[in-house]
């Protein structure tokens, strides 16, 4: 019994700090979200077609060396 009640004196510091740590966040407002995902969204695209066209131009150039 004496076990239980230290496991829950431990457990309550913890949880105490995280409350208090959740509400230091700042949640980015749902226009902020949109325009983070939209950037995120394309750059993701144009670094994907830049590592394709890295890739055809080594591919052709690998390809010229071998024959």
């Amino acid at each position: 019994m004496a076990e239980n009640t230290q496991a829950q004196e431990q457990k309550t510091p913890f949880t105490k700090s995280l409350k208090q740590e959740f509400a230091k966040i700042i949640w980015p407002t749902k226009t902020e979200l949109t325009k983070q995902t939209i950037a995120v969204v394309c750059i993701s695209v144009v670094t994907g077609v830049l590592i394709a066209l890295i890739d055809m131009a080594l591919g052709y150039g690998i390809d010229f060396l071998v024959k």
